[in-house]
């Protein structure tokens, strides 16, 4: 937690708005993008954030200065996304490798650009795929980097369900991606055929 941080977190606890606006200044994207990669629509996803910060301003008295500030604060998008989800029920590759691909081209050109939203789009769709808490676990080791100390105390498991989690996750994502792949390439057989 850098000075500013701290700072900003004592005055906010103290009542001062204008710290707090600070911390939800620092913090709006990656607690936009934690809520977009659990409920998979930008709406939603707002709507998650803003409340997350709610939750925030009216409980930062209980924030532990002993632990991270981000950890406390993607845990309670991370539960309020989680319920959201419960409320709805929304239904060997390597996965470092995909989420690697992922990163932004450094020098992007049309037909990049094109590929790479498909791509990130395909992601979303098998995060989608996952349970509430394999989705969290995933989208927290992978996407904001936790630990997975980290990650158990985010979402409150233990070492070893977070383990399990992870693997079980991996190994669905690995395994639609191998579907997608061999879904497009029939795709792109058939289309061959189909213009000879």
């Amino acid at each position: 937690m850098t000075f500013a941080e701290a700072e900003c977190i004592a005055l906010a606890k103290n009542g001062n708005q204008d710290a707090f606006t600070q911390i939800v200044d620092a913090y709006q994207n990656p607690v936009f993008n934690m809520c977009y990669r659990m409920l998979s629509n930008t709406q939603a996803a707002e709507d998650a954030a803003q409340e997350t910060f709610w939750r925030a301003y009216k409980n930062i008295h209980r924030y532990d200065e002993k632990r991270p500030f981000a950890t406390w604060l993607l845990s309670i998008a991370a539960h309020y996304c989680i319920d959201q989800q419960r409320r709805k029920r929304l239904p060997s590759i390597d996965l470092d490798e995909i989420i690697e691909f992922a990163a932004e081209d450094p020098a992007p050109n049309p037909e990049s650009a094109l590929i790479s939203t498909e791509f990130q789009e395909e992601i979303q769709r098998q995060l989608e795929q996952l349970s509430e808490s394999d989705r969290a676990v995933l989208v927290l080791r992978y996407f904001h980097e936790f630990s997975e100390e980290e990650i158990c105390q985010t979402l409150s498991l233990s070492k070893s369900a977070v383990k399990s989690r992870l693997h079980r996750a991996r190994l669905h994502m690995a395994e639609q991606w191998k579907e997608a792949q061999a879904g497009a390439k029939k795709e792109g057989r058939q289309h061959e055929t189909q213009t000879i």
